[in-house]
């Protein structure tokens, strides 16, 4: 008698049948016939529903044709489209002309067409979940990263989540005002009238009052113009300010200041924590780089590093990250931790991955720009990206920047709510120092003086507001802007 051989694998699951996956044909059926019967059923219909949603792929094409007819205001019912199937194959195999009168001759009232369209859409998902999870488990196999794995399917499931996402439609004009004035009480009770979260400069906040919910902000400078010094100070500035209230659902409310995420795409981690050391302490940051300090100016350090260490602000130097993983992890970051103000240094530096194999510069940064308002809407967040100028402005006698200096500025001026220019003239002073002792270098000190510790930051457009130039101070050891001293601090025009 022959043993029987063991079993060495456990067994495979049953491969997934049609009869097995997620579908209703009946659903279907049903809200075709209501359609087919009454086109002003349409209306009731979320506009998360699409063809490919139907499992049928005859019913696939007969809702595009459907949707397609009665979206340009022509008459979608049996007559009508038979014109358009009379060449299809599966449309005769069901039935022909018969089939259109079976749907319309067994359509439920319309008034219960949303509810078919939602068991539709449900179904596709739960397919889509399929789908996804047999990716995920052949993808686990291959050589690639779990964690671009992760992310990857992070973004899928988050796509998916808000693909059926019901869009609000009209607004009245009563709740649009309720929301206006809603925003302009919260803007009266907060410290200094700020609609907005509070950059910690005076006069720039008086400018622009503040940093608004889904506004996308353009910083832009010449490389050495200090953009993302503001930037770290800005950053600084709001994360030390945080302050929150328990909702009752346990959820908390920002109140001031805000979490920050940082894109350091330039620069690690490490020496941005180094310029936010320097300037929290006050130490010159090229002495915390050089080792040059005494142990009183290491005491500073360390309990600066003590006092900002708590800041709610996130750092991420991911080089070259791509537009997605970018707003994949921006997302988790407001479900886990909460999100108030995203920063990006800088926009050049994203990437699009390989949607972008075929389009040039200009295309590949009008999407990421896009891409980033759309995350500010998303999330309810202002977010700043950093951007380089082109070389034009050192060919100019008057080296302020201009809207038209923008490295693909087309889509950038587009999209941006506010676009912020950040300009030292000290620099350019400095690098053309006269020879001493000449008339010349006496008016060249005497420029120096009256501009060494001061910055402006030019607003070249904004959506909400004037535009002008904001004085700020500028500290060259600590790499710090601040405010002033003397109350003539502005100069705007509209």
């Amino acid at each position: 008698m022959t043993a029987a051989m063991p079993d060495t694998l456990a067994p495979s699951p049953p491969a997934e049948t049609p009869a097995t996956i997620p579908h209703n044909l009946e659903a279907e059926q049903a809200l075709l016939g209501c359609l087919l019967f009454d086109n002003g059923a349409y209306e009731r219909l979320f506009d998360g529903l699409q063809p490919r949603h139907f499992y049928e792929p005859f019913h696939q094409r007969l809702f595009a044709v459907i949707e397609e007819q009665i979206r340009i205001g022509h008459l979608a019912e049996p007559i009508v489209l038979l014109d358009k199937f009379k060449n299809d194959q599966a449309f005769q195999d069901l039935g022909g002309i018969r089939y259109f009168a079976d749907l319309v001759d067994r359509a439920p009232p319309a008034a219960n067409a949303s509810d078919y369209a939602r068991v539709i859409y449900d179904l596709a998902l739960r397919r889509d979940l399929i789908r996804l999870g047999g990716e995920i488990a052949k993808g686990a196999t291959t050589e690639m990263d779990a964690r671009e794995q992760i992310e990857s399917a992070e973004a899928q499931l988050f796509a998916m989540a808000e693909t059926g996402s019901s869009s609000s439609g009209f607004v009245s004009f009563s709740d649009a005002v309720a929301g206006a004035l809603q925003h302009a009480e919260e803007a009266f009770h907060r410290d200094g009238g700020l609609a907005g979260i509070s950059t910690g400069l005076v006069d720039l906040d008086r400018q622009i009052g503040g940093l608004h919910k889904s506004d996308l902000i353009i910083l832009a400078g010449r490389p050495s113009m200090g953009k993302t010094a503001l930037a770290t100070n800005v950053a600084m500035n709001i994360a030390k300010n945080y302050a929150y209230e328990a909702q009752a659902d346990g959820t908390r409310k920002t109140v001031r200041g805000g979490v920050v995420a940082f894109y350091s795409l330039e620069m690690s981690a490490d020496q941005l924590a180094g310029r936010l050391l320097s300037d929290a302490s006050g130490v010159p940051s090229d002495k915390i780089r050089k080792g040059e300090i005494n142990p009183g100016e290491f005491m500073q350090i360390k309990e600066a590093a003590m006092e900002i260490s708590a800041c709610p602000l996130y750092i991420d130097d991911t080089g070259g990250i791509t537009l997605a993983k970018l707003t994949a992890r921006a997302r988790r970051l407001k479900r886990t931790s909460g999100l108030d103000c995203l920063i990006v240094d800088y926009l050049q530096l994203v990437t699009i991955g390989d949607a972008g194999a075929n389009m040039n510069r200009v295309q590949e940064v009008s999407t990421i720009t896009m891409g980033l308002k759309t995350l500010a809407k998303e999330l309810a967040i202002p977010v700043i990206a950093l951007s380089q100028l082109s070389r034009t402005v050192e060919s100019r006698d008057d080296k302020r920047p201009q809207l038209s200096d923008l490295r693909e500025s087309g889509s950038i001026e587009q999209d941006a709510d506010i676009v912020m220019f950040v300009y030292r003239e000290s620099y350019y002073l400095g690098r053309a120092e006269p020879r001493e002792g000449t008339p010349e270098h006496l008016t060249w000190q005497e420029d120096m003086d009256r501009c060494r510790n001061v910055a402006e930051v030019i607003i070249g457009k904004q959506r909400h507001g004037p535009i002008g130039t904001v004085r700020v101070s500028f500290d060259a050891n600590t790499v710090r802007f601040g405010n002033l001293a003397n109350s003539d601090r502005y100069d705007s025009y509209e």
